[in-house]
């Protein structure tokens, strides 16, 4: 039988109660460790209604899925939730010290991050209030809806080309290079091929569903509209605890290995911290991962878990 450490409240503290760490906690749960979920109640698809692409879940309320699973986890008596913003995280000779903003102090032998990340959008006027409901980032989980309409892709650096190169499966693709991006001959044939339009001309602002409002006086109107977003993390515990991170061509994550392992020994990361894309169903999986891994270090050790 485990037997913890006296001062020690928690087996495993799971930092964020969205998708990932939800599905995190469940498997430790079902094991019958003490697991604190915090939450900041601030999940990255909080402005998007509906959630599309996640078998058996396929275009419920987002936050359906959320209080559904957290519903199902309360269940499990050696849970404990609590909302609140985690600020700081240090080791501790025994595990981890989690201080959240009000003060307040917890500890784990290991920990779980499931903080997620922020998308960071271009300045472009109407675009943020728009952001979720006719503006998205993922064609896989918005495109469909659009039911091959006008699809406007902005562009925010050279990545973008691949969302213009994949939306026209989606619908009739126009791609604003808003002087953020500017192709190249190969990627002009390629962007030919796949029958996107190029409209060179600055956008001024987003109007009405999903308008575009270019600087020459013309207004386009789209069904929807594609923005490949910077990201950066929504919290800064994993710097804090020194997890090395992944540098990418939008941001940077938290590098793992395939059981969610951290370079920082106990500390498990998962959903969209840890991977440069992700949706509900990858979040998922990230966070059973992590879960387990997080579960069998305490059995058989850091350096023997499965």
């Amino acid at each position: 039988m485990h037997i913890p450490h006296p001062t020690t409240e928690f087996d495993v503290i799971v930092i964020g109660g969205s998708y990932a760490g939800l599905s995190a906690a469940m498997p430790l749960a079902r094991a019958r460790r003490r697991v604190l979920v915090i939450d900041a109640g601030q999940r990255r698809n909080r402005y998007a209604r509906h959630s599309h692409g996640f078998l058996g879940q396929d275009g419920r309320e987002a936050a359906a899925i959320v209080a559904d699973g957290r519903a199902q986890l309360m269940k499990y008596p050696t849970v404990r939730w609590l909302e609140g913003a985690a600020e700081q995280a240090a080791r501790t000779e025994h595990g981890f010290r989690v201080t959240l903003s009000d003060g307040s102090t917890f500890q784990s032998l290991r920990l779980v991050l499931a903080t997620g990340v922020v998308d960071e959008l271009p300045p472009v006027a109407g675009l943020t209030e728009r952001w979720g409901s006719s503006a998205f980032h993922c064609p896989y989980c918005h495109g469909y809806e659009l039911m091959e309409g006008a699809i406007g892709v902005l562009a925010t650096g050279p990545m973008s080309i691949h969302h213009a190169l994949m939306l026209p499966d989606w619908g009739r693709v126009t791609f604003f290079l808003n002087g953020a991006f500017e192709p190249d001959e190969a990627q002009l044939a390629s962007l030919k091929e796949r029958g996107v339009a190029i409209e060179c001309t600055p956008v001024k602002a987003i109007g009405g569903h999903a308008a575009v409002e270019l600087k020459d006086g013309r207004t386009l109107e789209m069904a929807g509209l594609f923005v490949l977003t910077r990201i950066h993390s929504a919290s800064p515990l994993a710097e804090q605890l020194g997890c090395a991170l992944e540098q990418g061509a939008i941001g940077s994550h938290v590098r793992t290995d395939a059981m969610k392992a951290s370079s920082v020994p106990g500390v498990f990361v998962c959903g969209d911290a840890a991977r440069m894309f992700g949706n509900v169903g990858m979040a998922v999986a990230d966070g059973g991962m992590a879960g387990a891994a997080a579960h069998q270090s305490l059995i058989f050790g850091l350096d023997k878990a499965a």
